[in-house]
């Protein structure tokens, strides 16, 4: 468990931060409370205070009242599985308190916003400005609702601002990285360049071009990996993960970049970065690591890194994504009670693999237990969009016989 070498980072979402910070004390361990931050700000604190650790009490991306909690290591790296059941499995036993001479203490960081305003603005190569750029942000009604608009109005854009009056619980209530619908109505009605959609902790970026076009999370990967070769920057390949576009992955073998997956989740894309000691990587939902900037997902830095492409290059967001061709993907979530291993009913695997034989090398079946909702999602990517949703179906259908309500 966590000893006490340094102070903690910690995040404040909701009322639960008193009794939080109460119970480190009570451990013996010093806290920094910083007020909301997005996630990845807690990240790159944790690293320059040289702190224990960094907590955050976050939604996510999900409604507030799915409110979670993350870890993050002294290095500002998301905790292994193995770590986070440690932790759990503490949770279960009896809670013994210090001596009250030993109680830890808690300090507010006044600065912690403007602190992180500034490394943002640190990863923006410094003899580029967004002078002359018309940015639409969607900061979700999140944690970034007042950092990001300064990130990039302080380098020269002119922006437009929406879902930036958080009320507790608007967040990501129809905005946000989940869903740009009004994002991308923006960008055409205020004939932006551009548009920037966070989300509530703003660790995802989806961006959406100037004809209203979203822009996912493997685009972008595939826009990042394609300028790092070009101007010699490309160490190694790109980590996507199982969600990843199979589009993404042939267009990264038509330029030669190697391109591997992994579990769903950022900390996983960050553990395989770590393992080949490569820089790039990401998921379609938005996550996207640049390694060399930063240690977990970071939208608002990643969204600096492909505007810096932009004004590099003078082109479009829909120019630089044109030689990436995204295959049709069907998503659909069965809702479950609880638990259970959709491989282990000799129905559904019969059914699969008939599905997989029938896209044969171009497109592919994927089933998988959300790590953050009580669904599993069942996804067909093949070349033709009708027939991947009737394949969808019929799988979600067979799911649906073992679970108790479905939602698409």
């Amino acid at each position: 468990m966590i000893q006490n070498r340094g102070y903690l980072v910690e995040l404040k979402y909701s009322p639960t931060r008193k009794g939080k910070s109460a119970g480190f004390s009570a451990a013996g361990m010093s806290c920094i409370l910083t007020g909301p931050l997005p996630t990845p700000a807690v990240s790159y604190l944790t690293r320059t205070f040289r702190a224990e650790a960094g907590v955050v009490i976050s939604a996510s991306h999900n409604p507030y009242n799915d409110n979670g909690i993350k870890f993050f290591s002294h290095t500002g790296e998301k905790l292994p599985d193995d770590v986070e059941l440690q932790i759990e499995a503490e949770l279960e036993k009896d809670i013994h308190c210090i001596s009250s001479e030993k109680l830890g203490k808690a300090f507010r960081m006044d600065d912690a916003a403007g602190r992180y305003v500034e490394f943002c603005k640190s990863t923006f190569p410094s003899p580029l400005t967004l002078d002359g750029l018309k940015l639409v942000i969607d900061c979700a009604n999140g944690a970034a609702y007042q950092i990001a608009p300064a990130v990039f109005r302080e380098l020269g854009a002119e922006i437009v601002v929406i879902g930036n009056q958080p009320n507790g619980t608007n967040i990501n209530d129809l905005c946000g990285a989940t869903s740009p619908k009004i994002l991308a109505e923006t960008v055409v009605a205020e004939a932006a360049d551009v548009g920037l959609a966070l989300d509530g902790d703003a660790d995802r970026i989806i961006m959406v071009d100037h004809s209203g076009r979203v822009v996912d999370g493997d685009e972008l990967l595939y826009v990042l990996a394609r300028h790092k070769q070009q101007n010699g920057l490309m160490n190694g390949g790109v980590v996507g993960t199982q969600m990843s576009n199979l589009g993404l992955e042939l267009a990264l073998k038509d330029l030669n970049i190697p391109f591997v997956r992994t579990k769903v989740g950022d900390r996983y894309v960050m553990e395989e970065l770590l393992t080949k000691n490569w820089l790039l990587g990401g998921e379609s939902s938005g996550h996207i690591i640049c390694r060399d900037k930063v240690t977990t997902g970071d939208g608002i830095v990643a969204a600096l890194q492909i505007l810096a492409v932009m004004v590099q290059d003078s082109k479009s967001l829909s120019s630089l994504c044109k030689n990436m061709q995204m295959l049709p993907q069907s998503l659909i979530n069965v809702r479950c009670e609880s638990r259970f291993d959709p491989f282990s009913i000799t129905e559904l695997q019969s059914l699969i693999h008939d599905v997989e034989v029938q896209l044969s090398n171009n497109g592919r079946v994927l089933l998988r237990s959300s790590g953050t909702e009580p669904v599993i999602r069942v996804m067909v990517e093949g070349l033709c969009a009708e027939t991947n949703h009737q394949n969808a179906s019929l799988i979600a259908q067979s799911v649906k016989k073992y679970t108790c309500r479905y939602k698409v």
